[in-house]
């Protein structure tokens, strides 16, 4: 796909920042004590990042869903964690709000969200109820005009410092599966609401995750968001938008270990020359590029197709995050692979590469729900 010169102008502004503002020394910082960076998030605020796909009557930049993935893309070139600060609030955090929510929960949520004044986190997955989310055990029982809700949610990227939560609760627990739930917009800081300790993890260390427990809390009916009993439909609508972010930040991981690679197979030389003269090198390094640019173009081309409403963005988006993922999976391993002894070095880029890429065919769907999505699109 050839860029039009505003999307062009996009993608150099988003390269040009990362490159300039995600120094070694931050990405150091981010590695060593594992915690949240708010003077990043507010640098990505002072530039509308935060709001890059969300309208501009409700604070955002109004940027389309390829504007979004290239600056997803060019983020997680240089940091994958860094990628998700912009990531949340253009995708899970304020899908379910542009989806469904009143007026009045868009100014009171979405504004502040966009402008990175707020941070908003979606709360899905728990305990027993991961690939199945369908199996929701939080509950949420009408009081006068209150839900009270109680339960667990696990594995929340950016639970720890969250200002609010949409949190998937069960309403009617006469129906089964994905049937009976629903979406609540939860103040993190309401009484009977708390953070588990933060997950030590393999990668995407600098953006903390953690359950949220939900105690006797009370929630507003004025914070139902959507339908009563109908959550789980916009739950997998947003994820869908959510999956192809997820796919460009397996690709921004899998261009940075392109990168590296080549710059390091021109500088390394072994049996008297460089080992990019060397064709298991040299063809490695030809496969990773091919790779990237059929996800590129799948990715591109996706999100123009879903911002035209093509009824099978579903199918493409979930495709997405499908070759993405293991396609980042496998240039990550080969870039170590290229770099020898020194790819095992924290000292270099791509052993951060390669434990940030493993998460990409986890989370938001594990590959094997990517391939439940699309041959239930194929075979229906």
């Amino acid at each position: 796909m050839i860029l039009s010169e505003k999307h062009q102008m996009m993608r150099n502004l988003f390269r040009q920042f990362a490159e300039t503002e995600f120094t070694s020394e931050l990405l150091d910082e981010l590695e060593e004590t594992g915690e949240f960076n708010r003077a990043m998030h507010d640098k990505m605020a002072q530039y509308g990042f935060h709001g890059v796909k969300i309208p501009v009557e409700y604070g955002g930049q109004g940027g389309d869903s390829l504007a979004y993935v290239l600056m997803i893309e060019e983020f997680a070139r240089v940091s994958p964690v860094l990628s998700i600060y912009a990531n949340t609030s253009n995708s899970l955090g304020s899908g379910p709000l542009l989806f469904c929510g009143t007026e009045e929960q868009k100014q009171k949520y979405l504004v502040p969200v966009a402008k990175g004044e707020k941070i908003l986190v979606f709360a899905l997955t728990e305990p027993g109820a991961g690939s199945d989310a369908g199996g929701t055990l939080t509950t949420a029982v009408e009081d006068g005009d209150y839900f009270v809700l109680n339960g667990r949610k696990t594995f929340i990227s950016g639970a720890p410092f969250a200002d609010y939560a949409v949190i998937y609760a069960r309403t009617d627990p006469s129906q089964k599966g994905s049937k009976g739930i629903s979406m609540f917009l939860v103040d993190m800081k309401l009484p009977g609401v708390s953070c588990g300790k933060p997950e030590h993890k393999m990668g995407i260390i600098g953006y903390p995750t953690s359950d949220i427990i939900l105690e006797d809390v009370r929630v507003h009916k004025s914070d139902l968001l959507g339908p009563l009993h109908k959550g789980f439909a916009t739950a997998m609508k947003t994820l869908d938008g959510g999956r192809l972010g997820m796919a460009a930040q397996a690709l921004g991981i899998a261009q940075g270990c392109l990168d590296e690679s080549i710059r390091y197979a021109k500088e390394r030389k072994q049996f008297g020359k460089p080992i990019a003269k060397f064709q298991a090198i040299s063809f490695m390094i030809a496969d990773m590029a091919t790779e990237i640019e059929a996800a590129r173009q799948l990715i591109y081309s996706t999100a123009v197709r879903k911002d035209a409403g093509d009824p099978e963005s579903s199918k493409l988006c979930a495709m997405c995050k499908l070759f993405a993922a293991e396609m980042g999976n496998r240039v990550a391993y080969k870039a170590v692979q290229i770099h020898g002894g020194y790819g095992y070095i924290k000292e270099y880029k791509v052993e951060r590469f390669y434990r940030d890429a493993r998460i990409t065919s986890i989370y938001e769907g594990t590959s094997q729900v990517q391939q439940m999505v699309i041959s239930g699109n194929l075979l229906k």
